[in-house]
């Protein structure tokens, strides 16, 4: 690599990193060219080669890195061999203080120097990345080298030969997922001494509001769960404002006599997951939760009374990722509902559960399974892309291995009088590369927690058996 002597007219690169960028960054986010402001990037000759060699196919890691590839061409278009040589200005980003941000894109040119006598052993593309950080170091001593990747092994070797290393952080929906939003509140012990003063109440169709003002409700989100344990009281926020919101007295589904298909719920979280799914007004609702917490069987409950009763839908669609726990029991035959099957064991356990209480015998049962079967459709991930669903009732299980590009692939496919509920447990992913705060799942959390349209719970009470809860709190 030629040494990117900066411009007359750029500052001096000692408070500007140099960026060593790992080809996983790239088949991740494209646009990680960029997001580092003001800082000059380098790409190893070895990342190109890597991003030719994954172009190719229709998942969303080819897509990304065709992507990428096009970001690189429109870059390098028209430039000289000298041009390229000093760096390529990235586009100006505007930066906080509303001056303009620039960094340059240096490729390599020239071979590393891995070590004085001997390449390390292991893995060659890895090796070459490392030894372009190096070589670096070593034509850079003033500045310093960083290399970013996703992979944390790679990340083990450059701390071992002494690179500064770091995960790619922009992906990231927060810093930590403690702060991840919960969808429901506990009103204080004194709430209504301090926020019951200017209340207002009424009454609409069978419905109680409360319209209530004071400091608490700054905090507060559409469709948000509030409730207090001593008072057994348990409210919706149906408007909000941030001195101002509209609260509804919460249905309560946890009595036999208001059991949804037969469920009735739990505990409050539960209750107030009820709410949420079956609330023609709310056109998403993510569940989280550990196994057992009920997640699958509210949702499909819901599903049913929705479908099959009030007619609000048309059928069930529900996905998966389909990422092995073990090792991959390889192609399946069938047809796409059939390839699909072994994958939704969730919903057959949960469709066992669903059809118990039928009455009828066994020919009742065996006739709502025929009927059920009817109206629940298994549809794979790989194949959503251009779809429209109107009028359906979207369920995609195990939401926590989608990265947020394919989140937003699967939620844009919904079409008019269409609901998505997304389900899955951000403490069991099994993508790689993907974590508790750069999951898909995280993401929509946070970014749907203000629309009012849209709805949350966390659900924290294991609901399966007293082995099952046991088992969870002491393994």
């Amino acid at each position: 690599m030629t040494h990117p002597h900066p411009s007359p007219s750029l500052p001096a690169a000692g408070h500007r990193r140099l960026f060593v960028l790992d080809t996983n960054v790239l088949m991740h986010d494209p646009t990680a060219l960029f997001r580092f402001q003001e800082h000059d990037l380098h790409l190893p000759m070895m990342v190109l080669e890597e991003l030719d060699h994954a172009k190719k196919g229709v998942s969303e890691v080819a897509r990304n890195v065709r992507q990428a590839s096009r970001f690189l061409d429109d870059l390098v278009a028209g430039a000289g061999k000298e041009e390229i040589d000093r760096g390529l200005p990235l586009p100006e980003l505007p930066g906080p203080d509303s001056e303009p941000r620039y960094g340059r894109l240096f490729f390599q040119t020239r071979p590393t120097r891995l070590s004085p006598t001997v390449p390390l052993p292991g893995n060659a593309p890895d090796n070459d990345i490392l030894g372009m950080a190096l070589t670096l170091q070593q034509d850079y001593p003033d500045r310093q080298v960083t290399l970013v990747s996703k992979d944390i092994n790679l990340r083990i070797k450059a701390a071992i030969l002494g690179i500064h290393a770091e995960d790619y952080y922009h992906d990231q929906a927060l810093d930590d997922v403690k702060l991840l939003y919960s969808g429901v509140s506990e009103l204080a012990a004194d709430f209504w001494d301090h926020h019951g003063k200017d209340l207002d109440s009424w009454q609409d169709s069978g419905r109680t509001f409360y319209r209530v003002r004071g400091p608490a409700i700054a905090n507060w989100r559409p469709n948000q769960g509030l409730f207090q344990p001593d008072a057994g009281a348990a409210f919706i926020v149906r408007q909000w404002r941030s001195a101002e919101a509209v609260i509804e007295i919460l249905r309560d589904y946890t009595t036999p006599n208001h059991a949804v298909w037969g469920i009735a719920a739990r505990n409050p979280e539960q209750n107030f997951a009820l709410n949420l799914l079956l609330d023609p007004e709310i056109d998403f609702v993510s569940l989280l939760g550990a196994a057992g917490t009920g997640k699958t069987l509210l949702t499909l409950a819901a599903g049913l009374a929705q479908t099959l009763e009030a007619k609000r839908y048309r059928e069930i669609i529900m996905t998966r990722v389909t990422v092995p726990v073990g090792e991959d029991i390889g192609f399946l035959p069938g047809t796409e509902e059939e390839k699909m099957t072994p994958w939704m064991g969730a919903l057959m356990d949960n469709l066992e559960v669903l059809l118990a209480p039928q009455e009828g015998g066994e020919w009742g049962r065996a006739a709502t399974a025929d009927l059920l079967s009817n109206k629940i459709k298994i549809r794979s991930l790989n194949f959503m892309r251009g779809r429209t669903f109107q009028s359906k009732y979207l369920i995609i299980d195990e939401a926590q291995n989608l990265t947020s590009k394919q989140m937003k692939t699967l939620i844009t496919r919904a079409g008019p009088g269409t609901k998505v509920v997304c389900l899955g447990n951000i403490a069991q992913i099994d993508t790689p590369y993907l974590s508790e705060t750069t999951s898909g799942l995280t993401y929509i959390v946070d970014r749907f927690k203000g629309w009012p349209h849209g709805g949350h719970v966390t659900l924290r009470r294991g609901e399966r058996s007293r082995l099952a809860e046991f088992a969870s709190d002491r393994l």
